[in-house]
């Protein structure tokens, strides 16, 4: 059965940080590239964050702030967000991506984690 539950989003600051995390079952996400995405309201959902094993890229908007790990032993992703801005408001989602920085047009999602950055 294929799941993902994200979690750890919340109301901060400008400047503040967050940790999120995703929560997988299902073996076609511990082989494959994961990434962490995000929909802002009236946008359309984009890739910000891609890992495989031993390789991570990121969206030049996030570049240097954020951090994507993986620890397959315990099926999760992490997303750490730091030095949070008004712009990266939107809801947080975790699911397969294609390397080098490619998302996926993917038929099942998680709930998803809404993080807001108040200025």
């Amino acid at each position: 059965q294929v799941q993902l539950v994200e979690s750890g989003g919340g109301l901060v600051q400008t400047g503040g940080s967050l940790r999120l995390s995703c929560a997988y079952s299902g073996s076609i996400f511990r082989v494959n590239p994961m990434g962490w995405y995000r929909q802002a309201p009236g946008k359309q959902r984009e890739l910000v964050a891609i890992s495989t094993v031993n390789w991570t890229n990121y969206a030049d908007s996030v570049k240097g702030r954020f951090t994507i790990s993986r620890d397959n032993a315990q099926n999760t992703v992490y997303l750490q967000m730091n030095m949070l801005k008004p712009e990266d408001t939107a809801v947080y989602y975790c699911n397969r991506a294609r390397m080098p920085f490619n998302p996926l047009v993917l038929d099942y999602w998680g709930q998803g984690t809404q993080v807001t950055v108040s200025s």
